[in-house]
Formats: structure tokens, C-alpha cells, sequence
């Protein structure tokens, strides 16, 4: 008989995604974070610096020669009597559809602030989405062994750029050269800098006299005056403001040199949710349901490329997951058998014979999953809310340059194109078309298909700048009213696209065929149940 549910099961786990602008130093705290949890014996960098020696996160070949992240990781541990999934993102704005699809599967996310440059572009869309689905964010300011922007000013910043009011955890003791370490204000502590020293302030904290000749007289007269100023403007620590995404913790310190870390690690286990109830389109599912659920946010292909295999990252929602059960996929009716399933470790595995709600689980993927599929073990037919898609702004036109190596070539377009690593489309001439955010996904995409798949290739840039979906309906009006500034083209998943040069060649051919409805990718997200 199936295990059920209990209360310490769920808050036992905690999973959350790490977002960012690029270069903030997101991978870096993930590393730190591995490296307190035990999960990993030293931290990598992200660049390497000439070792051997790379984030665990950044596994890809790919990744190890950019020094960036291309693609999503997902690393599980235990600390403290927690089991912890990490979600790594990609940082850079090419790869955001990943990371979008990331942050429909964490229960809280960690943003992570450059102390020098402050609130960037991307971490101002990240947290767009984090606040529409409400997660709770915890800030973490980063890099304070260098030069950065006065603390105050970050903290204002945080609030004017994304209108979320903050909560100060950790205070920063200096900064740059003159560093000294943080201020715990809920725990009335300084962690000093480099000395591995707990001081405990007592009744008078910052304002008593234990810090004086133990920090510079600057820093701790800068300290007192900071303190007074957030005691007294700042926002009071509520709990309930936090779960619901209303308020943030923030805390300070840094990453490279694994300084403020643990103190941050601690509190946000204390105030981060444990897995709860999940929206589904018709209803809410609670983690307590009997019936086993979860969806696929992500499939990877080749994580071990001895084997060439393919992963499904499916998030637990309810339920007791048990290896060998057989499942329902919701979006085709078909039973499947989850005979093979592994935690995960960025690309390392390790059998998993059960999993709860909050767990995330690779499940491997002969061709049956799509990345927003919903699997169950009861009879009700249920849908997760669709994951975001977002619509190309650059296409290529793709072929192999070895035409004897197009079955290579198929199967690596295929297979990358059900990863949402990029998306593809065809025409009636049977052409390859890409589409992308960014073209940092087109140089991802030829580097992984002649590395993994053997294929090298040939690509062409395509006048085009706009993706519209169409009703299948709507497919002979569209083909009698193209034009030079405008091709039909379908989806991967057999959808009807017509691509437009420009804004103004698709207004000009919307205003002329009023009857035909234009939908974004966004919109067509929905299309699960058909």
C-alpha cells in the first residue's frame, strides 16, 4: 500500500530557484551553498581560470568554454535535516524561457544583487515573474569584499526599480578594502571577516561596547548610524508578508569569499515554505492528495554523453512517487511505466526508489514526455498551469553540410527542439527554421548539434522579426494573402506560425485580414488539452 503524505515530509524540503543578471555571482553562491550542504568536496569557479576545476553547475562543454550558464541545473542535498533542491538558472537574457520555465517549478527564489552595480535589467524581469506567481524572494547582495554601492542606496533601489518593500536580515561592516563582516539583526550577532569570530552582542547590540576595538572606529560609528536609520524607517520583519512574495529578506556578504553564506543559508531555511498547494487549470492540487502528480519543466538530452540519453526534470506536487508505478500522461491518455528514475546532481544520477512533493526527479525519456506535460497515477484527467513561452525575434534557415549525416541531423533539431533549448519550424519546402530569443541559442545550438549529434551544419540569417500562431482554420486565408515580407511556417508541435519582417508588415496584414485571429506563443501555451 502507497505511503501517505505527512507534514514532516513536506517540511523537511524546501526547492528554489538562484536568478540574476549575468556576472552577479549566482553560480558562485549555488557553489558555496553545494559546498556547506556537503554535496561537493571544493567549489569551482565559473570561468575555470585556466584549471580544471568548474562549477558543479556547469556541466555542459559548452558552458566550461563561455564561463557562462546555458542551460538549467538542478542539484539536491540534505543539510540540517533538510533535503534541498537547488535550481541554477541561466543568468544571460538569451536563456530566460529556461529559467521562466525554472520558476513555475520552485516553492521561493534567492535573487542575487551585484553590490557594485546594483538592480540590473535582467533581475528586473526575473522578478516580474516571480511576482506574478507570488513566490517569496530573498535577496542575497553579493561581492561586499569589493568597492560597492553604499548599502542604503541598494536597499532603496531594490525598492523603487521593483516596487518590493525589504527587510534588513544581515548588515553589511564596510565594504571593499575595508570589510569587516555583517550584522545579524535577528539573532543580535557580528560575524566577523576572515577571523571565524561570533560576537554576541547583548541587551545594547550595535549601540554597546562589544565591537569597540574589535572593528574601526569609521566602520562601527557608519554601522551605529546605518543601524538607528533602518530601526527606525525600515519595514518590520513579518513573516506572513514574506510567504506571500510581499516582502523580501535581504542579506549581505560574498560568494567567492564564502562569507556571509551560512548565516544567509540558515534563515532562509527557517523562512522559506516548504511545498504547498500547486495551481492546476481547474483547481488547486494540495501536496496531501493521494493520487500520485507532478509535471515535466524541463528535458535535457545528452547529460551523459557515454549513453546519449534523455531526462525528464519532473517536479513532485502531490502525492508518493514510487519506482516501477505506472502513470497516466494527461496530454495523450497514454500509461507509462517509471521503471528508471534519478536524483539529480547537475549531470550526475543516483536511483531514487521514492520521492515526495517538493522533490524534483529525473525520469528518463524514450520521446513520450514534452516539456508542460502533467503525469498521473489517478483516473482524473488534470493539467498543471501551461509553462511560458515566449515568441522568436531572430530566425535562421539550418541544413547539414553532410546530407549522408541527415539522420544525425534529425534526430539532434528533434530532440533540442522537445528540450525547448530552441524552437523550430518547417515549411512546405520541408526547410529547417529556427527561431530564438537571443543568438547566443543559435551558437548553443550548432556548438551542441556538431558536439553531441555529429552534424555539422549550415546557417542562414532570415528577414524575419515576428512570430503570430493561427488557427489551423485560418490556414488558406493566410496562404492566399501571403507575401514577399511574410512566410508560413508550422511549429514543432504541427502549430500554423506566419513569421513577418517587422511590426509593421504584420499590422499592415492584420488590418487587411480582420477575420483571421493572431495569437503570441504566450497565448498558445494553453494548447495541452487538444
Amino acid at each position: 500500500m502507497a505511503q501517505k503524505v505527512t507534514k514532516e515530509m513536506l517540511s523537511k524540503r524546501r526547492i528554489f530557484g538562484i536568478i540574476s543578471h549575468p556576472d552577479a555571482g549566482k553560480t558562485t553562491l549555488t557553489e558555496k551553498l553545494l559546498l556547506h550542504g556537503g554535496a561537493i568536496r571544493s567549489a569551482g569557479t565559473v570561468k575555470g581560470r585556466g584549471s580544471n576545476k568548474y562549477a558543479k553547475s556547469d556541466w555542459m562543454e559548452i558552458e566550461k568554454k563561455r564561463g557562462i550558464s546555458v542551460t538549467s541545473s538542478v542539484m539536491q542535498f540534505e543539510y540540517n535535516d533538510k533535503i534541498i533542491s537547488i535550481m541554477d538558472t541561466p543568468g544571460h537574457n538569451d536563456f530566460g524561457e529556461d529559467t521562466y520555465r525554472i520558476l513555475t517549478s520552485v516553492d521561493s527564489a534567492v535573487m542575487v544583487i551585484d553590490a557594485a552595480k546594483g538592480v540590473e535589467a535582467q533581475t528586473k524581469k526575473l522578478f516580474k515573474v516571480c511576482s506574478m506567481r507570488e513566490i517569496p524572494i530573498f535577496t542575497f547582495i553579493n561581492k561586499l569584499d569589493r568597492q560597492g554601492l553604499d548599502p542604503l542606496d541598494l536597499l532603496q533601489e531594490l525598492e523603487d526599480a521593483l516596487g518590493l518593500p525589504s527587510v534588513v536580515v544581515t548588515w553589511p561592516i564596510g565594504n571593499g578594502m575595508s570589510f569587516e563582516g555583517v550584522y545579524d539583526r535577528l539573532l543580535n550577532k557580528v560575524y566577523l571577516y576572515r577571523k571565524d569570530t561570533v560576537i554576541d552582542l547583548g541587551a545594547n547590540g550595535v549601540f554597546g561596547d562589544k565591537l569597540e576595538g574589535v572593528i574601526s572606529d569609521a566602520n562601527l560609528d557608519t554601522l551605529r548610524n546605518e543601524i538607528e536609520l533602518v530601526d527606525g524607517a525600515g519595514n518590520e520583519f513579518d513573516m506572513s508578508l514574506i510567504s506571500k512574495g510581499k516582502l523580501s529578506p535581504v542579506f549581505f556578504g560574498t560568494a567567492l569569499g564564502d562569507f556571509g553564506v551560512t548565516q544567509f543559508l540558515h534563515h532562509f531555511l527557517e523562512m522559506s515554505p516548504c511545498p504547498g498547494v500547486r495551481k492546476a487549470v481547474t483547481r488547486e492540487v494540495s501536496p496531501y492528495e493521494e493520487d500520485f502528480k507532478g509535471f515535466i519543466f524541463k528535458i535535457q538530452a545528452n547529460m551523459n554523453p557515454a549513453h546519449r540519453d534523455r531526462l525528464a526534470f519532473l517536479r513532485i506536487c502531490s502525492g508518493v512517487f514510487e519506482r516501477g508505478m505506472t502513470v497516466t500522461l494527461s496530454r495523450t491518455g497514454k500509461q507509462l511505466k517509471l521503471s528508471q528514475s534519478t536524483h539529480l546532481m547537475a549531470n550526475e544520477r543516483e536511483t531514487v526508489d521514492e520521492a515526495y512533493p517538493g522533490d524534483v526527479i529525473g525520469i528518463y525519456d524514450s520521446g513520450n514526455y514534452m516539456v508542460g506535460d502533467t503525469i498521473t497515477a489517478g483516473k482524473e484527467k488534470i493539467f498543471f498551469e501551461p509553462l511560458p513561452t515566449f515568441p522568436p525575434e531572430l530566425f535562421m534557415k539550418v541544413r547539414p553540410v553532410d546530407t549522408m549525416k541527415a539522420k544525425h541531423f534529425q534526430k539532434g533539431v528533434s530532440q533540442l527542439a522537445q528540450e525547448g533549448a530552441i524552437q523550430v519550424y518547417t515549411n512546405e519546402f520541408n526547410d529547417c527554421i529556427l527561431g530564438a530569443v537571443g543568438e547566443l541559442q543559435f551558437e548553443v545550438f550548432k556548438f551542441r548539434l556538431e558536439n553531441e549529434y555529429n552534424s555539422e551544419i549550415r546557417m542562414e540569417s532570415l528577414d524575419y522579426s515576428i512570430a503570430k500562431w493561427i488557427d489551423e482554420k485560418d490556414v488558406e486565408k493566410v496562404k492566399k494573402a501571403l507575401n514577399s515580407r511574410c512566410t508560413l511556417v508550422f511549429d514543432h508541435y504541427n502549430r500554423p506560425v506566419v513569421l513577418f519582417a517587422n511590426r509593421y508588415t504584420f499590422d499592415n496584414f492584420a488590418e487587411k485580414n480582420e477575420d483571421i485571429k493572431f495569437m503570441d506563443a504566450l497565448e498558445v501555451a494553453s494548447f495541452i488539452e487538444e
